[in-house]
């Protein structure tokens, strides 16, 4: 039998000042665990140069354009950070790289939106925004400035990695479709950093230890592959004319070097469905649990022992 618990309350002023102090905290709970949310998931913005890019120098103070769903007009390389809260940290970090055709980038459902994916298990993000080549009167070419911006930022992630609470050798790259070829472009070169380099960033590696590609384009996409190339997690959509050949490709270089990959090419889908909100077949809204399953299986989002 249920049992019905009754607690006496007392009419005294003291009982009512008790109530009173009881009620505030009761209301006030649910707002202290929203401002605790928010904080484990705070975001700040860092330019990767402290004067500009390089070249560019005279621009950086150039407004970025911003509507919707996309940012563009970006001059002064950046990322986002959105740290996990200290308690599931990891110690794994993703730089994530918004496709938009080097014209904008789809910044939120390609980009930040990530974070609430990621951040749970206890990965850091990092949204870059790079320089587009492809926007209208761009001063900048591909994949050199693209190419230039991301090697930075996996640069400046490891440079802070200490102060962010991150391990050096659990940095990655996810990029979405024009973003996933400039992840290409930096996957399968790079170096270890220049240890006498007057500019501290530049003392770090600027290769990536695993990537994801969601719906690449073509551009970067190797037939074949160094033995060195860091263990892949590709996602598309067989009926995207655009792109699910990029992903089938990789797959078969990854398989020639008998390398470590992992695919889910989905019979429909598209291309630019995102994190899968808006996808129609129930597989395609949840390719983001596969994600985190490989993220978890490789030993990149867990915390050593």
């Amino acid at each position: 039998m249920r049992r019905l618990h009754v607690t006496a309350v007392s009419t005294s002023p003291a009982g009512s000042a008790k109530r009173l102090l009881l009620f505030t905290i009761l209301a006030l709970a649910p707002l202290v665990s929203v401002l605790a949310a928010c904080n484990a998931n705070s975001q700040e913005s860092f330019h990767l140069w402290a004067s500009g890019a390089p070249g560019f120098e005279h621009l950086r103070n150039e407004p970025e354009q911003a509507k919707d769903w996309w940012v563009k007009n970006i001059h002064n390389p950046s990322i986002t950070a959105f740290l996990p809260d200290p308690s599931v940290a990891t110690g794994a970090s993703i730089l994530v790289i918004p496709g938009g055709g080097h014209r904008e980038l789809v910044f939120n459902a390609e980009g930040t939106d990530t974070a609430k994916i990621l951040n749970p298990i206890g990965v850091a993000v990092f949204v870059l925004k790079y320089r587009l080549a492809r926007a209208e009167n761009s001063p900048y070419s591909l994949p050199l400035h693209a190419k230039q911006d991301a090697k930075r930022a996996l640069r400046y992630i490891r440079s802070r990695a200490q102060q962010w609470g991150l391990d050096s050798n659990r940095v990655g790259v996810m990029g979405f479709s024009a973003g996933g070829e400039v992840a290409s472009f930096i996957a399968y070169e790079g170096d270890e950093g220049q240890v006498n380099a007057t500019d501290r960033v530049e003392r770090y590696s600027n290769k990536p230890d695993f990537q994801i590609l969601i719906y690449p384009g073509p551009l970067g996409i190797p037939t074949t592959i160094p033995n060195n190339a860091p263990p892949a997690f590709l996602v598309a959509a067989i009926d995207d004319p655009c792109c699910s050949q990029s992903a089938i490709t990789l797959l078969q270089a990854y398989k020639t070097a008998n390398l470590s990959a992992e695919a889910h090419i989905y019979a429909k889908g598209g291309h630019a469905f995102n994190l899968g909100q808006r996808a129609t077949d129930r597989s395609v809204r949840q390719w983001t649990d596969r994600l985190v399953d490989w993220l978890i299986d490789s030993g990149i989002a867990v915390k050593p022992q």
